[in-house]
């Protein structure tokens, strides 16, 4: 390990531009080559686990290595694990709630009994809560610890709280949940060792496993049930978490305001600030009291699952949802300053390639709809879904690859440039789907086809400066406008001349109020550490707070004698220094004085 270190220190010192993941891999490969053995291969995530072990310790090898602050920084990025997953600004952590019983029964909704509704147990993030016994503690420590262990900054965090409907949980749990996310993120290495030893072994003591081969043979015959239709998903679940197991466990995942609050006063200032917290919910449970309760949590954005915006379509599907519900909680999540992330598939029961194409324009169109942020799914056929009594019946098939790539791109090129489509598949393996698109590698199969697209692509996503090097002279601020149901939007970005976008803020003027929000801000690039610089990146130039500033001057010219921001935990401290006073669930500045 000591020698091919020495090589990339050599190469950063004596190429004229910095090695590359591309020159890394050929390394890598040249010192496997007469390793017949694939497990003893050098892996990426080694060399970094070896180079920051020499680096900790700083003992006779770090020193003969003569490392400079410049040649540390370039050799860490290069050996970052997957630099796309904190290439958006921010490192993700997402963790899961406790199966429960859910008010939907939605007929492609997978039923996997280990899981939340509408998660299989075989994806990524399931397989972490399921070995942590849904403990939202013990799951962001975890992921904390894969992140550094591959070289990622985690000054940073996105929590993002998946379950199928956060709405359906009790709000004692909500509160517990989210403070234990908090806290985890608060304690420091040597509290959080003792925390997750002691409760791991809390559950034990309650008689609770966390292996998934004995799971999934204690629980194969309820499964079967279900799958059979003879029992419902939350018939099964009543059983499963009605045992003297979980009654014990659940009497401990309790807590009140003051917890909470506590947790998220330390947070303003810990090591792992969140600045951001987002949950999932249906349309249909979010009114005035559920948004209050979610800002009150701390969270910034709001997953819904919308899946169409035609009524019969929704009927066929048993979405029991009607359309005027959808409308509602658009406006509510709004004027509540939360950020709207949209669920929509395509290939639903009743769709056709002609009018999944329509229903998104509609989404992305309509003044009543236009969200932030879409993840667009087509929908596939897995096991346990009731979907699969009307695929065997011939009445719903999937579209062939053809049709689905035309559905999709011609969705991508509808989407305006203020709309993030972050996501096209989910984390099914393709072993769990019966019928539907399996190809992992989706989105850039749309991606080719977009690119004999007449004009150029506008979506956020395909735009994102990422991983690329600028600086803040590279760039000009643009505003893009448009209407709401309830609102004027503003949506101000600094982009290069070539489009690409390096940072944005989302400022809402509500028709009919003195007071302007702040939705949004987003600078993009490689997470830069808390109060430094990293050159080359978008991060800490200054671009957020110039970005305030001008929606400021805008609100204030528009009329607004004040403006609010949605702040999460971990930015509080920031906006305070940009003028911004605590004022119950926001943040204020007065405008005009």
């Amino acid at each position: 390990m000591e020698r091919i270190i020495q090589d990339i220190v050599s190469a950063v010192r004596s190429a004229h531009r910095p090695p590359d993941e591309a020159w890394l891999a050929k390394l890598i490969r040249r010192y496997n080559k007469d390793v017949r053995d694939v497990a003893r291969h050098t892996k990426k995530q080694q060399i970094l686990a070896f180079y920051r072990k020499a680096r900790e310790e700083r003992g006779p090898l770090w020193e003969s290595w003569g490392i400079g602050a410049e040649e540390d920084r370039q050799i860490l990025r290069l050996l970052k694990v997957k630099p796309r997953r904190t290439a958006s600004g921010v490192a993700t952590i997402t963790v899961l709630t406790m199966p429960h019983p859910c008010s939907g029964a939605c007929l492609y909704c997978p039923n996997d009994i280990r899981m939340p509704k509408s998660y299989l147990a075989n994806e990524p993030a399931c397989q972490r809560a399921e070995r942590n016994f849904f403990d939202p503690y013990l799951q962001v420590r975890a992921r904390l610890a894969l992140l550094e262990s591959n070289g990622h900054i985690t000054d940073k965090i996105e929590l993002i709280v998946l379950g199928g409907t956060w709405s359906d949980y009790d709000p004692s749990y909500q509160i517990w949940f989210i403070s234990e996310l908090f806290r985890a993120l608060n304690d420091g290495d040597g509290e959080a060792e003792r925390v997750c030893a002691e409760r791991a072994a809390f559950y034990r003591s309650c008689g609770l496993i966390a292996e998934a081969d004995t799971l999934a043979e204690q629980t194969r015959d309820l499964q079967r049930c279900v799958t059979a239709g003879a029992l419902s998903y939350n018939q099964a679940i009543a059983r499963l978490y009605a045992s003297e197991a979980w009654v014990r466990a659940r009497a401990r995942q309790t807590a009140a305001f003051g917890e909470l609050e506590e947790q998220q006063r330390i947070n303003e200032s810990a090591h792992h600030r969140a600045v951001g917290l987002c949950v999932e919910t249906r349309p249909d449970l979010v009114d005035d009291a559920s948004a209050q309760l979610m800002r009150h949590l701390g969270c910034t954005k709001v997953q819904m699952g919308i899946q169409s915006l035609d009524q019969d379509i929704l009927d066929a599907c048993g979405r029991h949802i009607r359309v005027e519900q959808i409308v509602r909680a658009f406006s509510v999540l709004r004027l509540h300053g939360f950020k709207i992330l949209a669920h929509m598939m395509v290939n639903l029961v009743g769709s056709t390639p002609e009018h999944d194409k329509l229903d998104y324009g509609r989404l992305v169109g309509d003044p009543r709809f236009l969200p932030d942020e879409i993840k667009l799914y087509p929908c596939v056929l897995v096991e346990s879904a009731a979907l699969a009594r009307l695929y065997d019946q011939g009445i719903w098939r999937p579209y062939t690859e053809d049709e689905l790539l035309d559905v999709l791109a011609a969705d991508v090129a509808a989407t305006p440039a203020y709309v993030r489509i972050s996501r096209m598949i989910r984390d099914i393996s393709s072993g769990d789907i019966v019928a539907g698109n399996k190809k992992t590698n989706l989105r850039q199969m749309v991606d080719a086809r977009t690119e004999t697209a007449e004009s150029a692509i506008a979506e956020i996503r395909s735009r994102e400066i990422a991983t690329g090097d600028m600086s803040a002279c590279d760039v000009r601020l643009d505003c893009i406008s448009y209407t709401t149901a309830v609102s004027e939007e503003r949506f101000l970005q600094w982009i290069t001349d070539a489009g690409s976008i390096a940072g944005f803020l989302r400022l809402s003027l509500p028709h009919g109020c003195s007071t302007a929000m702040i939705r949004e801000v987003h600078i993009y690039g490689r997470v830069a550490e808390l109060g430094s610089i990293e050159a080359g990146g978008a991060q800490h130039l200054g671009l957020g707070s110039a970005l305030v500033e001008t929606a400021c001057k805008q609100a204030s010219a528009a009329g607004y004698s004040a403006i609010n921001v949605i702040s999460s935990v971990g930015t509080r401290a920031y906006y305070r220094k940009l003028g911004f006073i605590d004022d119950g669930l926001y943040q204020r500045r007065i405008l005009g004085t």
